[in-house]
């Protein structure tokens, strides 16, 4: 239980201490020194950084040592504020009583704490994180250093609130919070070392890398958090009480993401698509980048990237380009006039597509004359190329080409041709005009 008086006794007493402490002559006598202190190592720190050309020093280095000698650059004010206070309290305890030094040493303490605490924490890459991290030791090193770390401990303590079999204390929730995240990045180092000699394995296909990396990373997570819920004392058994509510919350509100989860699970096992694909769906065409247990990314060429729920990819038509084969069929239809000989324009229809660095010599190109229509004759041009990335410039090039064969040989495209006929009479000069713009 949380005993009010006992607590109202600690603040008074911490009170009338810090008074004490702040009448008395040699506290500003302390604190002068270590305005002094502060002052030099200001100047040593500023001294050094522009000294050292760190670019030079640590290049070539590996990527965590760089990381450890910038930090330990950057925190020699803090280095040598604490030499400093320290000198000063040992010229204090010669010369006068140890209490007369006693902030000297609290600060020299805490300062020698957060220089530790800023090289340990240096191999973190992420500033939040290690802001967050370093600002949290330091606040339970100040507290042992000052000695209430004990006294804070029991406070935390104190307050509750029962959850079924589970006291649900500030305390419980700061220990929880700490050893999960610790546990969680744990977690996350090792499940990238797997994923990387997952990766490494010439032996698995794309799509069950991707599975294998996912069910890792899943399973570690599974396995932190079981451990940490162990390790601060709370029963699994206790938490039965929410399953129900997080069974209600997918029912209604959650059961797209699992249904896009167990999708991507899914895709994943069947290989139906996987990384590096080139797939159409729906409006969307693109090569897939990145498989993820909620959606495919599809980079579209031109610096978009779709991000489709993996739901979509089950319920919907989906045309995988290189599913079992990358060879691709390229059509071109194109058409000609009447005055030109069939047999003679599919032979320049053929060579051109055969011309192309792209086209497959196993599958030699064809060309079928394919209809008499009102305008000319229409042709169709097919030929196969290896994968189907650039199919529309590749299509592009035998137009081309086939365009200038025509132009060699004096072939001509078709196109519509309409004759105006007037009956009773010449139209005025004006109208005869607006019509001939007009058609």
């Amino acid at each position: 239980m949380f005993d009010l008086t006992a607590a109202q006794a600690f603040v008074h007493g911490m009170a009338t201490s810090l008074g004490a402490e702040l009448s008395a002559p040699w506290f500003y006598l302390q604190f002068g020194l270590m305005l002094i202190a502060a002052g030099i190592a200001y100047g040593v720190g500023a001294l050094v950084r522009a000294r050292v050309d760190m670019t030079s020093l640590v290049m070539g280095w590996p990527a965590p040592l760089r990381m450890f000698i910038r930090v330990l650059v950057d925190s020699i004010g803090t280095a040598a504020f604490v030499v400093l206070t320290v000198i000063a309290r040992e010229i204090m305890l010669g010369t006068t009583l140890p209490g007369r030094s006693y902030l000297l040493g609290v600060v020299a303490k805490m300062a020698l704490a957060w220089l530790v605490i800023r090289l340990v924490t240096s191999i973190i890459h992420n500033p939040l994180i290690v802001r967050l991290v370093s600002i949290s030791a330091w606040f339970v090193a100040a507290l042992s250093i000052l000695n209430l770390l004990a006294p804070t401990i029991t406070f935390l303590d104190g307050p509750g609130i029962d959850l079924g079999g589970l006291r649900l204390t500030p305390l419980l929730v700061i220990k929880l919070a700490v050893l999960l995240a610790l546990a969680l990045w744990v977690a996350n180092l090792v499940s990238n070392f797997l994923e990387s000699r997952i990766r490494q394995s010439h032996d698995l296909t794309p799509s069950v890398q991707v599975l294998l990396t996912k069910l890792v990373r899943l399973l570690m997570m599974v396995f932190a958090v079981a451990l940490v819920m162990g390790a601060v004392g709370i029963n699994l058994a206790a938490l039965a009480v929410f399953s129900g509510a997080v069974g209600v919350g997918i029912g209604f509100g959650l059961q797209k993401i699992v249904a896009n989860f167990i999708s991507g699970v899914i895709l994943l096992a069947d290989k139906s698509v996987k990384p590096g694909d080139l797939v159409t769906i729906g409006d969307s065409s693109g090569r897939i980048s990145a498989m993820n247990t909620r959606y495919i990314s599809v980079a579209a060429g031109d610096g978009r990237e779709f991000l489709i729920p993996n739901e979509d990819l089950i319920t919907k038509k989906v045309v995988n380009w290189t599913y079992t084969d990358k060879d691709t069929l390229v059509k071109v239809s194109f058409g000609t006039n009447y005055d030109a000989d069939p047999r003679l324009v599919c032979k320049l229809a053929i060579d051109c597509a055969a011309a192309s660095p792209r086209a497959s010599t196993v599958k030699p190109p064809n060309c079928l004359l394919g209809e008499f229509a009102e305008t000319g004759m229409r042709f169709s041009l097919t030929f196969w190329i290896d994968s189907p990335d650039g199919m529309d410039a590749v299509k592009s090039e035998v137009m081309l080409a086939l365009w200038d064969a025509f132009k060699r040989e004096g072939i001509r495209v078709p196109y519509p041709v309409r004759e105006i006929k007037i009956r009773g009479g010449a139209l005025p000069v004006e109208t005869m005009t607006e019509a001939t713009v007009s058609e």
